[in-house]
């Protein structure tokens, strides 16, 4: 066979490579055991695709290694994990039927029609059939076929047979159907047995790893139900999720990461705290909150309107609902109407729950005429909105459906643009810092080439998104680009904070808006210093992004242990016997008078348990009083952690807390 030439790429080096035609791209890396795909172009100028180990080298490829550990490693890894999975289930339940099953985030689900819902002694069941399967080293062997075959050999499965139908659709089919059909050659892949036969196969577009051996470690997590398709008017499948990692310590530390989310989750502490809670009769997606849950969102509150105001913005209110005709001018109802809730009858007249903040600011910012000298101007508000979330996605306060953003606008001349953006960034930096959360990185958020979603010329998004860019650039920080996720009107910078446990969310925003101040929107105009009349640029920022979603992240971040400052009781008295107690209500006074809050525990439980119980609602401080105190003018200091110092006088009890609040100490 004659020999051709390809090029093997490395993260720091090219090597040109002669190899006789046919030979597979394993063999270029026999000698390194992460890698389990590969990346291949047809040339320098194709973009590459990913392909299966046994891919047949071309002349002129270019061949790059996938490490099981990089992003798409893993990827492949849980796909492949998935099949495993699939099989599995046919072999312990025959009639159940196939759907889909993608990887995702930190692992990969498969859907099943069956008859009944799986129950956790099932996932054990089929974790034990999978590790045989994996133990029996099936080979993966990708074969293409034609729509017409593969409907013929896969008559049996009417998903797929569904699938093969929506093939060059494969977004109307459901998240992560492309990775079984698309608009290129349809593929089946077989699982081959030791003995050449073919034990299992589904429809899938791979790549997948060489054989089922090269699955290091593995679990299967839960089932839910889940609709086909995504859509609820399709029939219930039921969808077993699970994880795999390249090794059996990344899998350990994954569960461990999930037993302390677990540990974490705002909604249990949220309920175990007192602070909030989600009644029915209100409905899903609207939180109330409680008398400690509402000491938080009040001390964030005054915070974030006296950062608002020493900044430079001025306070403004506005209603929760509007004409319709205002949100049709802005652009929402157009680009963003599914998002809001449909039309309220008011004296024959149609308004909406406002989505957005912005389209009053804009009536404010046009109520009189407005020079450049009073550029920038800024307004701010607590402004509380609704969105039409779908109940799939709701999730306790960091999903929700009713949420107040302290929510901004700039309008600035374009000159003063990059400054304004500065300024926001900076702000909102320095606000994340001041709650404890210091791991974070920019996401830049812009248009992609769908022109329908997005308004304004291409001239307006390359400047605004330029702007941004250098901003971001200019922090330091790393920048993450986001195709496509602008909003309509403009490019946007997003904060993405990371917190104790190393997960990421995303926080404030700032976005570059040159369409809603535009003639065909609000027709927004200053005077400029030559008299003319010009357009502003409005800028768009919520610090917190929302109340609700950001009070969320901390309850999880500090595992319910706020700070003192933020802490719905930062001190709580612990009276020895009741004799004790006036005592500790005379410390309480002193307290109050520098704005503590404190709390005396004058039930009948013994010292130790009100000790426990002040623990349990992770109180900072203690204070606890007995005979000796009383006689030396004293308390004994408790700290959250167990710390105790005794004999504490009261002044110095005092001013130690103080201090802590003050400083905003992060005990």
């Amino acid at each position: 066979m004659p020999d051709i030439k390809v090029a093997v790429l490395s993260p720091d080096a090219r090597q040109e490579e002669t190899v006789t035609e046919g030979t597979k791209a394993w063999e270029l890396f026999r000698e390194e055991a992460d890698v389990i795909a590969v990346r291949v172009s047809a040339g320098s100028t194709s973009e590459p695709v990913l392909k299966d180990l046994s891919y047949a080298l071309a002349d002129g490829d270019e061949v790059e290694g996938v490490l099981i550990g990089s992003p798409d490693g893993l990827d492949i890894l849980r796909h492949s994990t998935a099949h495993v999975l699939a099989q599995a289930v046919q072999q312990v339940f025959p009639e159940a039927k196939l759907g889909i099953g993608p990887p995702i985030q930190d692992g990969f689900y498969y859907d099943f029609d069956v008859e009944t819902p799986f129950v956790p002694e099932d996932l054990v069941k089929l974790e034990t059939a999978m590790r045989k399967i994996i133990k029996e080293n099936q080979r993966f062997d990708r074969r293409v076929t034609t729509d017409e075959d593969a409907l013929v050999e896969l008559a049996d499965e009417p998903y797929k047979v569904e699938l093969i139908g929506l093939k060059g659709n494969a977004g109307e089919a459901a998240e992560g159907a492309a990775a079984e059909v698309g608009a290129g050659e349809l593929t089946i892949y077989d699982n081959i047995n030791r003995n050449g036969e073919v034990a299992w196969k589904d429809l899938c577009r791979g790549p997948h790893l060489p054989t089922t051996k090269r699955i290091p470690a593995f679990k299967l997590m839960r089932s839910a139900a889940a609709y086909w398709r995504g859509d609820e008017k399709n029939k219930q499948l039921q969808r077993i999720y699970g994880t795999a990692w390249p090794s059996k310590e990344e899998l350990d530390a994954h569960l461990h990461r999930l037993e302390e989310a677990e540990r974490r989750d705002h909604r249990k502490l949220g309920r175990e705290l007192d602070l909030f809670s989600f009644p029915d009769e209100i409905g899903s997606g609207l939180p109330v909150f409680h008398p400690k849950g509402g000491v938080i969102k009040r001390a964030m509150e005054d915070y974030v309107r006296e950062r608002h105001i020493a900044e430079g913005f001025e306070y403004v209110g506005t209603p929760h609902i509007a004409k319709e005709g205002l949100f049709y001018t802005s652009g929402h109802l157009p680009y963003y109407g599914e998002g809001m809730y449909p039309a309220l009858d008011v004296d024959g007249m149609e308004y909406r729950l406002k989505a957005m903040n912005c389209p009053m600011h804009n009536l404010i910012f046009r109520s009189r005429q407005r020079s450049y000298r009073e550029l920038p101007l800024r307004l701010f508000e607590f402004g509380h909105v609704y969105r039409h979330e779908k109940s799939g996605v709701i999730h306790g306060l960091t999903r929700v459906r009713g949420f107040a953003q302290d929510d901004s606008h700039s309008y600035v001349t374009p000159e003063q643009a990059p400054a304004e953006v500065e300024h926001l960034l900076n702000f909102m930096l320095s606000l994340l810092r001041d709650f404890g959360i210091e791991d974070f990185y920019l996401e830049l958020s812009t248009r992609d080439e769908s022109k329908d979603k997005f308004i304004g010329s291409d001239e307006d998004w390359a400047k605004a998104t330029q702007v941004l860019e250098d901003v971001a650039r200019a922090t330091g920080l790393e920048l993450v680009p986001d195709p496509g996720g602008a909003a309509y009107y403009g490019p946007k910078i997003s904060v993405q904070a990371k917190d104790a446990i190393g997960r990421t969310w995303q926080m404030g925003t700032v976005q570059y808006d040159f369409n809603q101040p535009s003639p065909d929107r609000f027709n927004l105009e200053y005077v400029a210093a030559d008299g003319s009349r010009q357009q502003p640029v409005m800028i768009h920022s919520a610090k917190f992004g929302s109340i609700e979603r950001f009070m969320g992240v901390l309850v999880e971040h500090y595992a319910g242990a706020f700070p003192p400052w933020l802490a719905p009781v930062q001190v709580q008295g612990i009276p020895i016997a009741e004799r004790h107690v006036d005592y500790l209500h005379e410390v309480a006074a002193e307290l109050r008078k520098h704005g503590i809050r404190v709390e005396i525990d004058e039930s009948d439980d013994r010292m130790q348990k009100k000790i426990r119980n002040a623990q349990l609602q992770k109180v900072p401080f203690m204070v606890i009083a007995g005979d000796q105190d009383l006689e030396a003018g004293a308390v004994s200091f408790r700290y959250r952690d167990g710390r105790q110092d005794n004999g504490v006088p009261i002044a110095e009890a005092v001013a130690r807390v103080v201090a802590a609040v003050e400083s905003r100490e992060q005990v």
